[in-house]
């Protein structure tokens, strides 16, 4: 509970402290203000312009100086040198010019030279003058404070604080106050930056946003105690502030009593949807999902065209099973969604989550339309193509699956893309039996990555499938070398050493390595039974197997369980595995050949 109220205060203090207005600020507000079309859409709506309402600064006036030669001499020879990578004589030039014209602008941009060319001793000569010149600049304030933040001491930003709210209009001082805690809580020294909030919020006690400044303030440090008391206090000021129980339920001493703070106040306030929303979350962390639901029910009556409800109960109901519910709430959200083309969402979640109900159902074409819908740019694009991919290659289309591979490579944009779509691809190719084909994607990759070890443990189980063992085992033991912790590398040489019946001292000694580093592995397990087996350990490779398959009844697992069990004469037993095994893959190669081997029919 407490983690979600610190997630959704930190939210809210964010929406709240915005009095430092942004270039753009005011346009954005402005165009909020558009009239919607519908009772649930101007919900919606004024919450937006709520959230983006800003205070007016009071703006500094611009000193009354010509643009001489000898002024724009130096900006031009300043820019020149800065352009040419001299910084310092660059950011000399430009600060003089601030300095004789007390123009803050020029100012500003000797501070943004300086920064990057990371000086910030430099930086912070330029943003003091700055903030002289432009004594009521938000940005140069929050520039000043960031920089400050950076030094030993924080003691010189104190006077200029407590002018500052001094000066500002009474309505402005509370969410100013939040503003200036979160970036005194950067810091090196907290307890002298909080000293400062101190000092400087001491004149505003009867200020709700006072006591909610200190009391994350005395939170960060650790300090209890005083946290709860000055969430307290701010609760006592405005019992309705939604902003206020977070913080207390941010700040409890325990999650039992967060919880009731949180449901003590939806009782009291039950339209509070920040609380709500925070609840509700809390509940999905704690996995009681019944009543999340009901909560995020509430929520969708009072708004039932908000995304974020609409898009939680569609994952509620998924994690529930209850797919039709499902289907209906993530269909609904998309509807939303391209109704709002402003919104800055991507519906690549949902388009899988609805594709995977599809494919539960056992409708692969639908499944397929779903993720037809996802457009190039947007985030998850290429996690849905290899998605496509794969159900493609579900239904035979293996050359329809590399072409949505090809087609997703000309969208990615970085080299992790890249290997994702690598990878994928040798994965359908290896599950089709096309293993050159597959080796000669991997053996590409490699070219590009030399030293990825996915691509090198990839391409040496498609190496073992064509029976070039030693070019197999020369990629694994390169995956040892660059990972040596990756137990996967040590199991698979092991595994492979056994089952051909080799090196069977070494296998054993290599399946034992991967199994200290990953000790509740079924398949380490299982191979680490499988060798014991090749050595004639019976009883021993007996147990190994019985643990592997208790800790995941794989198919093939079951299917070496059963060899070991027929050989110990234990034949109903092994029977029963494999019958078990049969009715999950009736048609699985490994299974086939082993019955044929040892001349079993079910």
């Amino acid at each position: 509970m407490k983690k979600t109220i610190a997630l959704l205060t930190s939210s809210l203090l964010l929406t709240a402290c915005s009095v430092f207005q942004q270039p753009g600020d005011k346009e954005n507000a402005q165009g909020d203000q558009k009239t919607a079309s519908s009772s649930s859409s101007s919900k919606q709506a004024s919450r937006k312009k709520a959230a983006k309402a800003r205070v007016q600064p009071q703006e500094d006036a611009l000193p009354a100086v010509a643009l001489s030669e000898d002024i724009l001499y130096k900006v031009l020879t300043s820019e020149i040198a800065f352009q040419r990578g001299q910084w310092q004589s660059a950011y000399v030039t430009m600060l003089a010019a601030a300095q004789q014209t007390r123009d803050p602008r020029l100012a500003k941009r000797a501070a943004e030279m300086a920064v990057t060319a990371r000086q910030p001793g430099e930086a912070l000569v330029a943003v003091r003058l700055w903030t002289e010149l432009a004594p009521h600049s938000d940005e140069a304030l929050q520039n000043y404070l960031g920089l400050i933040m950076l030094s030993d001491s924080v003691d010189e930003i104190e006077p200029l604080l407590t002018q500052r709210l001094a000066d500002a209009a009474p309505q402005a001082r509370g969410p100013m106050l939040l503003q200036v805690q979160r970036l005194l809580a950067r810091a090196k020294d907290k307890q002298a930056s909080y000293a400062i909030l101190q000092n400087i919020s001491k004149p505003y006690g009867d200020l709700m946003e006072t006591h909610l400044a200190l009391a994350q303030g005395a939170f960060s440090m650790g300090d209890g105690a005083t946290a709860q008391r000055e969430a307290a206090a701010a609760l006592k000021i405005k019992p309705d502030s939604e902003l206020a129980v977070l913080t207390a339920a941010q700040v409890a001493s325990n999650n039992k009593d967060a919880t009731k703070l949180v449901t003590d106040f939806l009782r009291k306030y039950p339209d509070a949807r920040e609380v709500r929303v925070a609840y509700a979350r809390s509940l999905v962390e704690q996995k009681e999902f019944k009543q999340a639901r009901s909560q995020f029910e509430t929520l969708l009556k009072e708004d039932g065209e908000d995304a974020t409800t609409l898009f939680a109960l569609g994952v509620l109901s998924a994690e529930t099973n209850q797919l039709k519910d499902a289907e209906y709430y993530l269909q609904r959200y998309l509807q939303v969604l391209s109704a709002q083309p402003e919104e800055d969402r991507d519906p690549s979640q949902a388009l899988l989550l609805l594709s995977r109900i599809a494919e539960e159902r056992r409708d692969l074409d639908s499944a397929l339309r779903y993720l037809e819908q996802a457009e190039p740019g947007t985030e998850g694009y290429i996690s849905l193509q290899v998605r496509r991919a794969q159900l493609l290659s579900r239904k035979n289309d293996i050359e329809g699956a590399r072409k949505a591979l090809e087609d997703a490579q000309s969208e990615s944009t970085n080299d992790g893309e890249q290997l994702q779509l690598m990878l994928a691809e040798s994965t359908l190719l290896r599950d089709a039996n096309r293993n050159q084909e597959a080796a000669d994607v991997l053996k590409s990759g490699l070219e590009r990555f030399p030293n990825n070890t996915d691509l090198l443990y990839d391409y040496s189980m498609v190496l073992d499938k064509l029976g070039k063992y030693d070019e197999m085992e020369a990629s694994l033991r390169r995956v040892m070398k660059l990972a040596p912790g990756n137990q996967h590398a040590y199991n698979a040489l092991g595994y492979s050493l056994a089952d051909r019946n080799v090196r069977l001292p070494e296998a054993l000694e290599l399946i034992q390595k991967a199994s200290d580093l990953a000790p509740e592995d079924p398949f380490i397990a299982d191979s680490l039974g499988w060798v014991l087996f090749r050595m004639g350990r019976l009883e021993q490779a007996e147990t190994q197997m019985r643990r592997a398959y208790a800790l995941r009844p794989d198919v093939e697992i079951g299917v070496h369980l059963g060899e070991v069990l027929w050989t110990n004469g234990k034949q109903d037993e092994a029977r029963k595995v494999w019958r078990e095994v049969s009715l999950k893959e009736p048609n699985n190669e490994v299974l086939k050949s082993t019955l044929a081997r040892l001349n079993v029919k079910l």
